[in-house]
């Protein structure tokens, strides 16, 4: 469970206005819903970008090599290797985290776990409210501590964008809502839209080949009903002089 902790913290983190957007206020963070879009290209690159620039430092997605994102994404080689192939990697390698595991260990207590089934074992929803339910908890040895995953070993490691935020809990230790300490970079609806995104790029990461394959499936169901229709009067011709 740990693990997942530090999973999608590097990814993102929480953002307590833009709770309002969500059926039920923050107060039903349960029934939040990723809303994942993999036919969305533009939400696919900039998701690209964010876990390049925000999580690769931890977290790897070790069945992924950069060359295929760069196809399937619609992202020019040049670009890829100059904004998110890091140095000294090619662009035919994996995405593999360089950091050293005795780091990460001495720094987390664990190593960052690879993140190119997180949405596949844990499901897109469960990632997209992890990112946004970071909270400030001085009892934690990282100062915060999150909604989805409580006792979380990962840092609020993007609290500049989405800012700090309280939780209040009520009677019996139920969480009724957020309350904003500190402002992040980014508004409320901002800050949604880069979990959005950023979550949408690690479902389509679980299974590249998803993108082509509701392409071929819309073609395979035309032939289909194109082939059925093309039996049904074969058929009718056929028996058309037996009564």
């Amino acid at each position: 469970m740990r693990k997942f902790a530090i999973i999608v913290a590097a990814l993102a983190l929480a953002a307590p206005a833009a709770f309002a957007s969500e059926g039920g206020g923050s107060a039903a963070w349960q029934q939040w819903h990723a809303g994942n879009a993999l036919g969305d290209r533009a939400s696919l690159q900039r998701g690209a970008r964010n876990f390049m620039n925000y999580c690769a430092g931890c977290h790897s997605l070790k069945y992924v090599r950069y060359q295929r994102i760069g196809e399937d994404l619609g992202i020019s080689e040049a670009v890829m290797k100059a904004n998110l192939v890091p140095p000294g990697a090619k662009i035919t390698d994996y995405v593999v985290s360089a950091m050293p595991a005795d780091f990460a260990n001495a720094s987390f207590g664990i190593v960052p776990p690879d993140l190119s089934l997180i949405t596949r074992s844990k499901g897109s929803d469960y990632v997209y409210r992890f990112l946004k339910t970071f909270y400030l908890d001085p009892k934690a040895a990282t100062g915060t501590n999150n909604l989805a995953l409580p006792g979380t070993a990962m840092p609020h490691v993007l609290s500049d964008l989405q800012g700090l935020q309280r939780a209040v809990f009520g009677t019996g230790g139920h969480f009724e809502k957020f309350e904003e300490a500190v402002a992040g970079q980014k508004s409320a609806a901002e800050y949604d839209s880069f979990v959005r995104d950023t979550v949408n790029f690690l479902e389509y990461a679980g299974e590249p080949a998803k993108l082509s394959r509701a392409t071929i499936g819309v073609w395979v169901v035309l032939y289909l009903l194109l082939f059925t229709a093309v039996a049904w009067l074969l058929k009718q011709e056929y028996w058309k002089d037996v009564h």
